[in-house]
């Protein structure tokens, strides 16, 4: 048998590269199991659907007056997002592919400096950030370096 230590480690695999494993036989049937290749795809597939939620991840910012300028991280929901401002510290993020549901959905959001961000769900399409001073509550114009995590659960 060889010996997996003489082998030398890739970091950067790519999808079509196999990786060698056994697929066990079902439990209380003649079933054999059996040695054979899976795809690096085949087996990151099937981790991110074993995930309980799926998520949109990004970095905001938004000067006096302006639309955030969006800088997704990561988005495996589903669905697009479209931000808009619609008044001093108002922002919203309104699904343009599909809907979430009050139950299924949580999110998170956070600011640089003084600013104190929060995020709350609006409809089934919409969530919105309402951004204040941390020091006297007055709403800010825009947002620095805000990033946002938005889960939704099915």
């Amino acid at each position: 048998m060889a010996n997996l230590t003489a082998y030398p480690t890739n970091s950067s695999p790519k999808t079509t590269d196999l990786i060698l494993g056994t697929k066990v036989a079902t439990p209380n049937t003649d079933e054999e199991p059996v040695t054979t290749n899976f795809t690096v795809s085949s087996i990151a597939g099937m981790a991110n659907i074993s995930a309980a939620y799926t998520v949109y991840t990004a970095r905001l910012n938004a000067g006096a007056g302006a639309a955030p300028t969006v800088n997704v991280l990561q988005n495996n929901t589903g669905l697009t997002f479209t931000w808009t401002r619609t008044g001093s510290g108002v922002f919203l993020a309104t699904a343009t592919s599909g809907t979430f549901g009050a139950d299924d959905f949580w999110a998170q959001v956070n600011a640089k400096g003084s600013e104190f961000p929060s995020i709350k769900w609006v409809s089934t399409t919409t969530c919105q950030i309402d951004n204040i001073l941390c020091s006297t509550a007055a709403a800010v114009d825009g947002l620095t370096e805000s990033y946002v995590e938005i889960r939704i659960y099915s």
